[in-house]
């Protein structure tokens, strides 16, 4: 059973790389498997509850790839910079991961991949390697000790959210925002007179 969930898994992703979230359809994806469209229904609820597993795994991905490419011993507000640029570009560049920024369908993602615990999932992963980081810096005073971890790495886990709502904010200022916003918050972290 495992090697049928498996292969819609990588079916799926096949499809919705090349074509995109809204021009796959399930039987797109059995088509492909070579099984009968009710067995997708033995494994997914529906085409969003695929998707979103999917997007997880890659975000994951995206998130350990991003990790392995950053200095750490480097200045916090470099290391934290070079972060969010690899996260911009590696959502941006792949074709899973930009689904996100597809406004038609955004509500509905959001939706499904709170309700699939996808937030949690990928701060479970962040905030480890995050945790790790701060208390690294703070050992070094590089940064701020008067502030709690929680509240540091709260500060890094907004900035993604204000890349979500790049449309209502105004997405001229983008990525020169995001940009400022990381300086900002670094700038307060780094003074260490406070």
């Amino acid at each position: 059973m495992e090697d049928k969930k498996a292969e819609i898994f990588r079916c799926g992703t096949e499809l919705f790389s090349s074509k995109g979230f809204k021009d796959t359809n399930v039987s797109d994806i059995t088509k492909l498997c070579g099984y009968a469209v009710g067995t997708f229904y033995n494994y997914y609820a529906s085409k969003e509850k695929l998707f979103i597993e999917i997007y997880l795994r890659e975000n994951e991905e995206l998130k350990r790839s991003m990790m392995a490419k950053v200095d750490v011993d480097d200045e916090p507000a470099k290391v934290l910079k070079q972060m969010m640029e690899l996260n911009y570009s590696g959502m941006n560049e792949h074709p899973i991961l930009k689904e996100w920024y597809n406004k038609a369908l955004f509500s509905k993602l959001e939706k499904e991949f709170y309700a699939h615990g996808g937030i949690e999932g990928i701060h479970e992963m962040m905030n480890s390697g995050m945790l790790e980081l701060i208390r690294n810096w703070k050992s070094k005073g590089k940064i701020r000790t008067d502030l709690e971890d929680g509240m540091i790495l709260a500060l890094f886990n907004s900035i993604p959210y204000i890349d979500i709502h790049k449309e209502e904010i105004g997405a001229s200022h983008f990525p020169q925002l995001l940009d400022y916003i990381v300086e900002f918050i670094m700038k307060g972290l780094t003074d260490i007179q406070r």
